[in-house]
């Protein structure tokens, strides 16, 4: 007769397999609550004390790790040796061994979970077991997800076994079942401790989908999610209506996210295209904050992704109906809204918690070839007061209201940037440029004669040169931020005063790569 051992912690569909398992020759060994669950279903165990002839220890803590599990697990049956020290030692072979993990994931997730708890759901015999039972897929199949269940009997009912080729890929599934769930746990003691640059770094990622194709047709493309999934994320939104995000639509989806959050004092609307605004709007209502956003700039907007931070209405949606969108994501739809957007076939609407925008960032990561960046998010929450005045002519409170507006765009355009608006919206956006002065004139050339005394500019980092100073003043632009520290800043500065502009100094950069 076959052995099998099972020990799970979630019992899902367990009672089916472990009978499907009886009915086709198997003797179950087993353990606590899963013993019970299977004893109480009528189907006949054997406790794991009477194989191992030991007792479970320290609040059971040790179980099955006993020469008389692991012997079973680990000895190759073409190997007359192990085979033969098997029978000395009185040991009998375990054929399948069916485990899932103690629930650390989601007991961490809790939020009030204590670091004593978290650490009681770090299972020890569990992945010593899986780890044993793929390591010998030669001879033991091993069970983690109850996924393979039905598998596993059809092959088993079918041939009398499993297939080798499939052990090897149940043996491959486990190593990074086991892989992703200590990089969880080290993951969590890490920062437990406090530890920003641990010598190694460990990440883990759930499949979410695979996409039809990547940021061209010819590239395939896959979904992972954070294995601690983000609340605020383009990934946890209920997707009301339309196709499936593409893989361009989840990044400027993203950046969209990224971008409205700044926003939270009034209705604000971001609209986004290739990963840079181009547009931003606000007003007192959501209406007149997509007027805003639209007239930044009604061509690039077609095609775009539009993100607003407060419920979308009728009005503003039937405005939205108008043209071609590819994504609106907003905290709520009212039903009229709703059903106006749903007429349009290809428009994906997306409904997200924005309460949790304010939640603590993850660390983001960017690969390249041979490694990745990791770095914390820009989330840098800057204040007016202590920003430096570097000029003769002193910025109004309006103007720094502007600057501030005008500088949370900026921080989401992609380097060299540079973003003119006025208290409504932004007017001109210069994104991408290998040179600032080329950004300046895009920027400028857009706006036109939108630039008047509201008008300021806001630059992502420092000018290196005064051209953009003397570019900006000679076409209207009466007030400057940006965050200074160039070699050549006195030569901005003395540019900014011959043309009576005032010009602030923060002392943050915000490339965005």
């Amino acid at each position: 007769m076959k052995r099998a051992l099972i020990s799970v912690s979630d019992k899902t569909n367990l009672v089916d397999f472990a009978k499907g398992l009886t009915e086709n020759g198997y003797e179950i060994v087993s353990t606590g609550g899963t013993k019970k669950t299977l004893d109480e279903a009528g189907i006949k165990t054997i406790s794991v004390e009477e194989v191992t002839n030991f007792p479970e220890i320290l609040d059971g803590r040790v179980k099955t790790l006993n020469p008389y599990i692991h012997g079973g697990l680990l000895a190759k049956r073409n190997d007359p040796e192990h085979m033969a020290t098997l029978e000395k030692l009185n040991i009998k072979p375990i054929d399948l061994v069916c485990v899932n993990l103690y629930p650390f994931k989601q007991t961490i997730e809790k939020a009030d979970v204590t670091r004593e708890e978290a650490i009681e759901n770090i299972d020890i015999g569990g992945p010593s077991l899986l780890r044993a039972a793929s390591k010998n897929y030669q001879d033991v199949t091993v069970v983690t997800n109850k996924a393979d269940y039905d598998l596993v009997l059809k092959e088993i009912e079918e041939k009398g076994n499993t297939t080798l080729e499939t052990r090897a890929k149940l043996a491959a599934k486990v190593f990074r079942a086991t892989a992703a769930y200590d990089a969880i746990i080290a993951n969590y003691l890490t920062k437990q401790v406090g530890l920003e640059d641990p010598e190694k770094l460990t990440l883990t990622y759930d499949l979410k989908e695979k996409m039809r194709y990547g940021e061209n047709s010819h590239q395939k493309a896959w979904l992972y999610e954070d294995a601690i999934p983000k609340s605020f994320s383009i990934l946890q939104a209920h997707q009301l209506h339309g196709k499936k995000l593409s893989y361009n639509n989840i990044k400027d989806a993203d950046e969209a996210l990224r971008c409205i959050r700044e926003f939270q004092d009034e209705p604000t609307v971001v609209a986004m295209k290739h990963m840079n605004p181009c547009g931003i709007g606000r007003g007192d209502s959501l209406e007149e904050a997509w007027d805003r956003a639209y007239e930044a700039d009604s061509v690039s907007i077609f095609g775009g992704v539009i993100a607003l931070n407060r419920k979308v209405d009728l009005a503003t949606a039937e405005k939205m109906h108008k043209i071609f969108l590819e994504i609106i994501i907003a905290p709520g739809f009212d039903d009229d809204a709703l059903a106006v957007l749903e007429k349009k076939k290809n428009v994906r609407l997306l409904e997200l918690d924005f309460s949790k925008e304010n939640e603590k960032t993850r660390p983001e990561v960017v690969s390249v070839m041979g490694g990745i960046l990791q770095q914390e998010q820009d989330t840098l929450i800057e204040n007016t007061d202590d920003w430096k005045v570097v000029t003769k002519a002193e910025p109004t409170a309006a103007q720094l209201k502007t600057m501030m507006f005008a500088l949370k765009a900026v921080k989401h355009t992609k380097s060299n940037a540079i973003v003119v608006a006025n208290d409504e919206r932004t007017l001109g956006v210069g994104a991408g440029q290998p040179n600032r002065i080329d950004s300046a004139k895009i920027a400028i050339k857009h706006a036109g004669d939108a630039i008047d005394d509201r008008a300021v500019l806001a630059s992502d980092a420092f000018f290196p040169f005064n051209d953009c100073v003397e570019y900006a003043a000679k076409h209207g632009i009466k007030a400057i931020v940006q965050p200074g520290g160039s070699i050549r800043d006195k030569d901005s500065i003395e540019m900014a005063d011959k043309y009576g502009v005032a010009m602030v100094f923060t002392g943050y950069r915000h490339f965005r790569h």
